[in-house]
């Protein structure tokens, strides 16, 4: 058994007569390890939603979308994908590099699937993954504590219309998202951005 319930759990567990279940869950499927088939789901993904806490105790979700295989499995504990040009609030990353805790959710659309991963994440300016990323300022690594698929049958069938063109690619220019071009923005842009050229 892992330490994935507190009381509040527990107590709606109780309330429902699902900690039987629950307890079975945790035994059966939630796991400290990546997998094989953990390792190939978790890389044919082209987004996920990276959940974090900020110093206020709030948690606060981000999309994070690329190419797919922008999310790397380097061993069966650590997981790695890049952070691309943002709105420059550094939200996500702040909060990981404030206290590391991470929650991960990667979900297939179009054949209905998902997998959560609990972890601790760093940030290293200096990692050499990120030369493997067209334009990432860095790389973010993530040691997995936990991870275990969710039941899919609430997925809502979707299929891919249409990649992002802002993801960036190795050879081809990024475009610049309008926003950034704007009168509230333009004046308050980053030194190097390319919307000021």
């Amino acid at each position: 058994m892992h330490d994935l319930y507190h009381a509040y759990d527990r107590s709606l567990q109780d309330r429902f007569d699902t900690r039987r279940l629950a307890d079975r869950l945790d035994e059966r499927i939630v796991a400290d390890r990546i997998d094989d088939e953990d390792r190939a789901f978790i890389e044919a993904r082209d987004m996920f939603f990276l959940s974090t806490v900020d110093h206020r105790g709030y948690p606060t979700v981000s999309y994070k979308g690329g190419a797919p295989g922008f999310v790397r499995v380097l061993d069966e504990r650590t997981i790695a994908f890049p952070n691309y040009d943002g709105n420059g609030m550094y939200l996500s990353m702040g909060n990981l590099s404030r206290d590391g805790k991470v929650a991960m959710l990667f979900i297939d659309f179009e054949h209905p699937n998902r997998l959560r991963v609990h972890g601790d994440a760093t940030v290293d300016m200096t990692d050499p993954l990120t030369a493997g990323y067209p334009e990432a300022q860095f790389v973010v690594r993530v040691r997995v504590h936990e991870l275990f698929p969710n039941c899919p049958r609430y997925i809502h069938r979707m299929v891919l219309g249409e990649r992002s063109k802002f993801v960036p690619h190795a050879g081809v220019k990024t475009p610049v998202p309008e926003w950034k071009r704007s009168d509230w923005a333009s004046d308050v842009l980053p030194k190097g951005d390319p919307a000021k050229e």
